[in-house]
């Protein structure tokens, strides 16, 4: 199916990776936005793309909602310079409607804005784009596969089983053989629960080991799994990532997921 679409030429672009789940509150944006800065950290030119266009988060997460993008014209085409935050450039529908506003718009209409994101934005050379799809498996996953050259997918779940289900359902829409996106990995998040005052504690809140089944159940990687940490939800409320926070677990995590995920592109 994707074969029968057009592809839009993003040059300059070397990898093209989406951040996926099969439902919502997984934490898949915060993944998304933190595997990006740390991409960047490590000296990789990296663009964010946020694909959800009925809930975009990602400007929040950067502390960046009032930013607005210039946009000046390109021979017959109007050209947008995405917002640079923590090394990495950033576009979102979100910078272009009032944050209160809901986008009441039917899948051909989401689908030709989301077309336009990638297309009209001066990207310039990058090793690495991630894209924060919305969750489930709708209009903007389909346009997104259809018209990009994916080098692959990321799903993100949380340890419980009915996030698993959901999870299974959306992997299964890339491996679909008329789709056809390698599922690069599994990353596990809010996987245990480490009390500040007992560091050698792990309790596991939603229960363990779903990232490990659906990893196996897809024959693909778990690139990491993330610990449950209030801060880190207090930090994207704030605009900062988890690299400003007093708590390395989710450093670590985020930095070993990175380091895996980059050997393993770079192998193939």
């Amino acid at each position: 199916m994707s074969q029968l679409f057009e592809k839009i030429p993003m040059e300059g672009i070397k990898n093209i990776i989406v951040i996926a789940s099969g439902k919502g509150g997984v934490g898949k944006s915060t993944v998304a936005a933190n595997l990006t800065i740390a991409l960047a950290r490590n000296g990789y030119k990296t663009a964010l793309v946020d694909a959800d266009i009925y809930g975009p988060s990602i400007p929040r997460m950067f502390g960046i909602e009032d930013a607005r993008p210039e946009v000046s014209a390109f021979g017959d085409k109007e050209m947008i310079s995405p917002i640079v935050k923590f090394g990495v450039s950033i576009i979102s529908i979100g910078f272009f409607i009032d944050r209160s506003q809901s986008l009441i718009w039917r899948g051909p209409m989401a689908g030709k804005a989301i077309t336009q994101l990638f297309e009209n934005t001066q990207w310039g050379d990058k090793d690495y784009m991630i894209v924060d799809f919305p969750p489930g498996t709708g209009d903007i996953q389909l346009t997104t596969i259809q018209k990009l050259n994916l080098t692959g997918a990321i799903m993100v779940t949380t340890p419980q089983e009915i996030s698993l289900n959901d999870a299974r359902k959306a992997t299964s829409m890339f491996t679909n053989p008329d789709l056809h996106v390698p599922v690069l990995g599994i990353i596990e998040n809010m996987s245990w629960f480490t009390p500040a005052p007992h560091p050698e504690e792990r309790y596991y809140l939603f229960g363990k080991g779903g990232g490990h089944k659906l990893a196996h159940e897809f024959d693909t990687w778990l690139l990491g799994q993330i610990p449950f940490v209030m801060e880190v939800g207090e930090a994207a409320e704030q605009g900062k990532s988890v690299f400003s926070q007093s708590d390395d677990q989710v450093v670590k995590a985020f930095e070993k997921i990175t380091e895996l995920l980059v050997s393993k592109i770079e192998a193939k």
